[in-house]
C-alpha cells in the first residue's frame, strides 16, 4: 500500500480526518480535487455568508437607532468595499487552512478521484494510489434546479448571490430552508422587496411548525412577503422582469420580481467517484450510507460531512470525522456518533436555532416530554435591545426530567443555544438547569423560565 489511509476531500471533515489520522502516526494522503483549497464552509457557506449577514445587521441597526434618538443621514452601502471586507476575510480563513493541509504531517495530492478497485483510487495527474483504508469527505454542491427554467439568465444560487455588486430591486426566493432565509434576509436589508416561496406548510419545514411560523411573522413584520403551501411550476420571462409561477390551494399564482434567488438545496458530491467499484451503497438521496460509528458497506471506508448527512453543518462533520479516523486508529474501533445533540442553526434576525429532540420528533416516536415556553417580549433584556420576536422552548422527559431538546426563535439564538447543548451533554434535568445562577440582566436567563416551570 502507498499509504495507510487516503482521505478523499479536503474540507472541515476531511482536513479533521487527516489531522487526527496523522497525530495517531498513519500514513496519510488527501485528495483534494477542487480548484480552490478550503472547503465549502470557508470559501463559499458558512464564513462569507455570514460576513454579509454581519454587514446587512449593521445597516439594519442604524436604521433602528433613530428608535432611541441616534440621528443619522440616509444609510448607504458601498457594495465594492463590503465584497472586498468579505473577500479578504476569506481569503485569510482559506489562507490559513491551506497551510494547515501543506505543513507535511501528511501528503497533498490535487486532482479528481474515482476508484479503481476497492482500495485503488485513481487521482488525476498522479495515477493510481493505493490504500488499506479510505475516508470519504468530499461534501455537497448545489442541487441541480428541479425545473429546466430555473436554469436560466436571473436565476442565481448563493455561489453567485455572494459576489453580487448590485442588488437587485426585487428578487424572489425559492425555498424556506437556512440559505435561502439568510439570503432572503440579506437582500432584503440590503435595499431589495423580497417575497419567499415556500413549498411546505411552514419554514424551516425540518424542525417544529412554531419556529417557522414565528420567524415568518418576523420576516413579514420587516416587509418580506412568505408564501407557503405551493407547487412550484416554472420561471419566465427575461432578466429584469421574471415571473415565478406556482400553484397554491389548488390555483395557479405567480409573482413578478428583476432576479430569482435557487435556494432549494444541495446534493452530496459523490456521483463520480466509482463507488460502485469500491462497494460502497449509496441511499436513495445519493448520500454514502454509513453507521454510527461512520462506517460504509465496505468495512475499510469510513465517510463523513456533507457527502454522508444526515445534517449539512460543520461541527457535525469534524465530529464526524474524528469519530471514523479514532476507529480506523482502533483497528475497527466501535465508536458512535453521539445523537443526542444534534444542533442547527440559522443565522437570521431573529435566529433559529434547535437541539435534540423536537415535540414532532417525540411524538413520532412515541416519547412521553413536557414542554414549556418562554417569550422574549417578556423578558427584560430583549425588551431594552427591542429584539421582542420569538421564544425559548425546553423539551423534557416526561419521567425523568431530563432535558431531551430545547429551540430558539430570538436575539442571538445560536449563541443562547449553547446553554442547552451543555445541559443535554452532560444529561441535566430541567430542576437542575433552573438551579445554575444567571446574571441579571441578560438573554440567557430566559432558560431559567421554562426550566423552572418544568421543574
Amino acid at each position: 500500500m502507498d499509504h495507510d489511509v487516503v482521505v478523499v476531500g479536503a474540507g472541515s471533515a476531511g482536513y479533521a480526518a487527516a489531522r487526527t489520522l496523522a497525530g495517531g502516526g498513519l500514513r496519510v494522503a488527501v485528495v483534494e480535487g477542487a480548484r480552490d483549497l478550503g472547503g465549502l464552509c470557508i470559501l463559499r457557506g458558512c464564513m462569507p455568508t455570514k460576513a454579509l449577514l454581519h454587514a446587512a445587521e449593521l445597516r439594519h441597526a442604524v436604521e433602528a437607532a433613530r428608535a432611541w434618538g441616534v440621528e443619522s443621514g440616509p444609510v448607504r452601502v458601498d457594495m465594492r468595499a463590503l465584497l472586498a471586507r468579505k473577500d479578504a476575510l476569506i481569503a485569510d480563513f482559506a489562507g490559513y487552512r491551506r497551510s494547515q493541509l501543506e505543513d507535511g504531517r501528511f501528503r497533498l495530492l490535487r486532482g479528481a478521484a474515482r476508484f479503481e478497485d476497492p482500495h485503488t483510487l485513481h487521482v488525476e495527474g498522479h495515477g493510481p494510489l493505493k490504500a488499506g483504508r479510505f475516508v470519504l469527505a468530499t461534501g455537497s454542491v448545489i442541487a441541480p434546479p428541479p425545473l429546466a427554467s430555473l436554469a436560466g439568465s436571473g436565476v442565481m444560487d448563493s455561489d453567485v448571490a455572494l459576489g453580487l455588486e448590485t442588488v437587485p430591486g426585487s428578487v424572489v426566493v425559492l425555498g424556506g430552508g437556512p440559505v435561502a432565509l439568510e439570503f432572503a434576509q440579506y437582500l432584503a436589508r440590503m435595499g431589495s422587496r423580497v417575497t419567499v416561496v415556500q413549498r411546505g406548510a411552514h419554514l424551516l419545514s425540518a424542525m417544529d411548525p412554531d419556529l417557522g411560523e414565528e420567524l415568518a411573522r418576523a420576516l413579514e413584520r420587516e416587509g418580506i412577503r412568505v408564501v407557503t403551501g405551493t407547487r412550484l411550476v416554472g420561471v419566465e420571462g427575461e432578466p429584469g422582469r421574471l415571473r415565478v409561477l406556482f400553484e397554491r390551494a389548488g390555483a395557479a399564482d405567480g409573482v413578478e420580481a428583476e432576479a430569482v434567488f435557487n435556494g432549494l438545496g444541495r446534493r452530496p458530491a459523490t456521483s463520480n467517484l466509482g463507488l460502485d467499484r469500491a462497494g460502497v451503497r449509496l441511499r436513495a438521496s445519493g448520500h454514502v450510507e454509513c453507521d454510527a460509528t461512520q462506517r460504509t458497506s465496505a468495512s475499510h471506508i469510513y465517510a463523513a460531512g456533507d457527502c454522508c448527512g444526515p445534517l449539512e453543518v460543520v461541527h457535525v462533520a469534524i465530529q464526524q470525522a474524528e469519530v471514523a479516523a479514532r476507529n480506523i486508529l482502533a483497528h475497527g474501533g466501535r465508536e458512535e456518533m453521539d445523537g443526542r445533540c444534534r444542533l442547527v442553526g440559522v443565522f437570521t434576525d431573529p435566529g433559529v436555532a434547535v437541539v435534540g429532540m423536537g415535540e414532532r420528533e417525540a411524538q413520532r416516536v412515541g416519547r412521553r416530554v413536557r414542554v414549556a415556553r418562554y417569550p422574549f417580549n417578556d423578558h427584560g433584556k430583549s425588551m431594552i435591545l427591542g429584539c421582542q420576536d420569538g421564544f425559548v422552548k425546553l423539551v423534557a422527559d416526561a419521567g425523568t426530567g431530563e432535558i431531551v431538546g430545547g429551540a430558539c426563535v430570538g436575539p442571538q439564538a445560536c449563541e443562547l443555544i449553547h446553554e442547552v447543548v451543555v445541559a443535554i451533554a452532560a444529561g441535566m434535568t430541567a430542576a437542575q438547569l433552573a438551579r445554575v445562577p444567571h446574571y441579571h440582566p441578560t438573554l440567557s436567563e430566559i432558560w431559567t423560565y421554562p426550566a423552572e416551570e418544568l421543574a
